[in-house]
């Protein structure tokens, strides 16, 4: 049966050949897409499909019987479902013409499991989001410490400056006094002698 056959095989039960092309085209889209993206897709009594990863490996040329690389690749898998087994085994009988084989979804499974899955898409994006928030949180505060630190560095750096230029001033300051007296006593010991050369000639 190729495509053709399945939607003509449906259209009776879907009110025509158009909707029936457009049901079929929706539905392996719908499948495709998904396995694509890496979701897995499965169908209660029929099977699912998955995206599997194939890793690097050797093989032979069949015409040449030469060895061949291969390279890492992913591939679409089909893993048939236990109530299509059955039945293809034949452990059950098949319906009658006009019921449906593969067993139908529960009421509200279908939007249960679309939320579910939303639901588990929304968490994860919490979880990222904490944890980004969580390190942008560590390492504005290991900048800030870094700014104290650098801070309080140069604070010191500062006080200590200053601290040295006030000894250097009160050395200064100190070494001024002291030579200053120097000066004046031989001023003094000049106008003595004058003095006492005065009182000789008297």
């Amino acid at each position: 049966m190729n495509k053709a056959q399945l939607v003509e095989a449906i259209a009776d039960k879907l009110g025509g050949r158009q909707q029936a092309a457009d049901a079929v085209d929706a539905v392996l889209d719908a499948i495709v897409r998904a396995t694509v993206s890496g979701d897995r897709v499965s169908v209660t009594g029929f099977g699912s499909f998955e995206k599997v990863e194939r890793p690097a490996r050797y093989a032979r040329n069949p015409q040449t019987g030469e060895r061949v690389r291969v390279k890492k690749t992913s591939v679409p898998r089909f893993r048939a479902g236990q109530g299509f087994k059955d039945l293809v085994s034949g452990s059950k009988k098949l319906p009658k013409a006009g019921e449906v084989s593969v067993k139908k979804a529960p009421k509200g499974s279908l939007s249960g499991g679309v939320t579910a899955k939303a639901t588990t898409k929304k968490a994860a994006a919490k979880k990222t989001t904490a944890k980004k928030a969580v390190t942008k949180a560590a390492a504005a505060k290991k900048t800030t410490a870094a700014k104290t630190t650098a801070k309080k560095t140069t604070a010191a750096k500062a006080t200590t400056a200053k601290k040295a230029a006030a000894k250097k001033t009160t050395a200064k300051k100190a070494t001024a006094k002291k030579t200053a007296p120097a000066k004046k006593a031989p001023a003094k010991s000049a106008a003595r002698k004058t003095a006492t050369k005065r009182a000789a000639k008297r």
